[in-house]
C-alpha cells in the first residue's frame, strides 16, 4: 500500500509575498516532514479591507517569483472555484484528494484572531493545523478562543513530524521562527 502524501496548506492574500511565507513554508516542510506545501492565494479576505488589495494577478506572479523552492507550490483553486471561506476550500481539497493527509498551516497572528473567521471550529475538525510563531503574537494565540476550545488536542511540537497522520482536530504550535516581515508593513513601506 502506497504512503499518503502529506500536503501544508498555507492560506493567504501574499498581498505581497515576502521571505516570511517561504521561511514559515521551509519550516513546516522540515519539521512537520511535509512532502509539499501549497500556498492557497485567496481572491479576496472577507475580513481585510479589499482597497489595499493588488490584483489576483499580480498576487499570484509574486508568489511565484518568490517561492522557488520546488516544493512549495502555488494553487488558484480559490479564484477558479470561486470559493470565499477556507473552510469550504480545504473541504473541497480533502474531498478531491483522498490520498492526501493535509494539514492547515498558518502564522500565531492569524490563530490569534482565528475565531472571527467562517465555520474556524470545522476547519479544526477537519485537519490537523499547524500555527507557526510570530514575533509579539505567541500569547495571543495560545489564549485565544481557538486555542483554548482544542486545547485537549494540542501536541507536543517534539511531535510534529507526524501531526498529517493524525486525526483532526489535532494541532501544534511550532516556535523558533519569529519572522518580522508582515504583507501589511510591507505595503506600508512600499507607499511612503
Amino acid at each position: 500500500m502506497q504512503k499518503h502524501r502529506a500536503i501544508g496548506l498555507f492560506g493567504g492574500s501574499f498581498n505581497p509575498a515576502h521571505e516570511g511565507h517561504v521561511e514559515a513554508s521551509e519550516m513546516a516542510l522540515k519539521r512537520l516532514a511535509l512532502d509539499e506545501v501549497w500556498w492557497l492565494v485567496s481572491p479576496a479576505n472577507p475580513l481585510k479591507d479589499k482597497s489595499v488589495l493588488a490584483p489576483f494577478e499580480e498576487r499570484c506572479a509574486g508568489a511565484e517569483r518568490l517561492a522557488r523552492h520546488p516544493r512549495i507550490k502555488i494553487s488558484r483553486i480559490e479564484h477558479e472555484a470561486r470559493l470565499t471561506y477556507t473552510h469550504d476550500t480545504v473541504r473541497r481539497l480533502v474531498r478531491s484528494h483522498r490520498d492526501i493527509n493535509f494539514v492547515w498551516l498558518m502564522g500565531a497572528d492569524n490563530l490569534a484572531t482565528f475565531h472571527r473567521w467562517e465555520r474556524w471550529g470545522d476547519l479544526f475538525r477537519l485537519v490537523p493545523v499547524a500555527v507557526i510563531d510570530r514575533p509579539g503574537y505567541r500569547f495571543a494565540a495560545l489564549a485565544s478562543p481557538a486555542a483554548q476550545r482544542f486545547s485537549a488536542s494540542r501536541i507536543d511540537e517534539s511531535d510534529a513530524a507526524g501531526l498529517a497522520f493524525l486525526p483532526a482536530p489535532s494541532w501544534c504550535f511550532l516556535s523558533g521562527l519569529l519572522n518580522p516581515l508582515s504583507s501589511t508593513r510591507l505595503r506600508g513601506s512600499a507607499a511612503a
